[in-house]
């Protein structure tokens, strides 16, 4: 057994060897700046070139419709503020009570900003995690500027209809936004057959490395830059870019396309089998989220009438690494976001965890944590007031 067993994918991935070997000699020897006019400078271009057109693969779109960027967060809030600048007139934001925070909260931002009027909707969701159609169409009006809504829940792993919803946009010549964050690598995208007109994604979330992200730009949308400098990204991101982490994320999308559905295939084995067993050998333990229409790698259980923080510290001290919530707000004391837009009961809401894998994770991981979780559960359960109070 090793000493770390690693279950937080979500929060982000190990970089996959091979990414780690072709982004090698982009520090030392392959060093020059990819705008430069020489043939040094211009080699290093051509393997950015080479690196979108790999991107561009994955998600069926063209290469000059990736953008690069430092991450998630950043393509998500260009993608917002690029909307609302291309439409001053217009002044409505529609996304979900689930949304990462990179959405959640700018969204907020907006609405809280003097003097703009910006108006959020923010559609509900059932208790399984899913959306209401309904809801949402009746969410659209003629002042929609965009619609941002996430592909996959980062903390329930529960997939949206984005296609249906895209369609239904558009249909109102709205503009579509997803942060695709968790679900590009492990579910089929193709942006030909799917009207989209940004999507976010992040290269730790699929064994490329961090600190490099990119937002698709559907050819012809309307687009106002976030990141003002040179004539990098052909002038809708300034900055040098990062060449050897966007070799890298190249490596990881083209990994990502030949082996998809044999990787999750081998994932949700895995995650199956932990949830099975866990959700059969603890008592008042449920799953959060749709059963079926959810991400391979996603379980999150909640553990009633426990804290998350101590199930994650006892599980610590065993080398086993997962999440209470998004790694984004697992500083935060309150219950997950996600969890009370579900109507997860405040018992279960403090205990819920996260566990997230990969193809790095192995069988007997996965029969260690079957192991040890029960008896953390039960060690904490006759420390905590309220199991013993749960019959009063």
């Amino acid at each position: 057994m090793t000493n770390i067993i690693y279950m937080d994918n979500n929060a982000t991935t190990r970089v996959a060897p091979e990414v780690v070997d072709v982004m090698m000699p982009y520090f030392s020897e392959q060093y020059g700046n990819p705008s430069s006019m020489h043939n040094f400078g211009g080699k290093v271009m051509s393997a950015v070139s080479e690196a979108r057109d790999k991107i561009a693969a994955l998600l069926g779109a063209d290469a000059d419709e990736i953008v690069f960027t430092s991450c998630g967060t950043e393509s998500d809030s260009t993608a917002l503020l690029s909307a609302l600048k291309s439409n001053p007139d217009k002044r409505h934001i529609v996304t979900t009570r689930v949304e990462h925070p990179a959405i959640k909260n700018l969204a907020e931002n907006l609405r809280s900003l003097t003097g703009h009027k910006y108006r959020v909707t923010q559609l509900s969701v059932a208790s399984d995690g899913t959306l209401d159609l309904d809801e949402y169409e009746k969410a659209l009006d003629d002042e929609t500027a965009i619609v941002s809504i996430m592909w996959a829940n980062n903390e329930t792993g529960v997939i949206f209809p984005i296609e249906k919803m895209c369609k239904m946009a558009k249909d109102r010549d709205i503009l579509f936004h997803t942060d695709a964050v968790q679900a590009v690598g492990k579910i089929p995208i193709n942006l030909k057959e799917i009207p989209i007109d940004f999507l976010s994604l992040s290269g730790h979330k699929l064994h490329a490395p961090k600190g490099i992200g990119v937002l698709y730009v559907r050819r012809g949308t309307p687009f106002a830059p976030f990141m003002i400098g040179g004539h990098q990204e052909h002038g809708r991101r300034g900055g040098t870019e990062n060449v050897a982490s966007i070799v890298g994320l190249g490596k990881a999308c083209e990994l990502a396309a030949a082996h998809m559905a044999e990787e999750n295939d081998q994932v949700r084995k895995l995650r199956d089998k932990l949830e099975k067993n866990l959700l059969e050998s603890v008592p008042n333990a449920i799953l959060n989220g749709h059963k079926n229409d959810r991400l391979p790698n996603t379980s999150n259980i909640s553990f009633e009438y426990v804290e998350g923080e101590s199930i994650l510290l006892h599980m610590d001290a065993f080398g086993i690494c997962a999440s209470s919530g998004s790694a984004c707000t697992s500083g935060s004391l309150e219950p997950s976001h996600v969890l009370r837009a579900m109507g997860v009961p405040f018992t279960a809401a403090h205990g819920s965890i996260r566990f997230s894998l990969s193809i790095y994770n192995t069988e007997e991981e996965v029969d260690f944590v079957i192991e040890k979780i029960p008896a953390i559960i039960e060690n904490l359960r006759a420390m905590s007031p309220f199991w013993q109070d749960r019959e009063k």
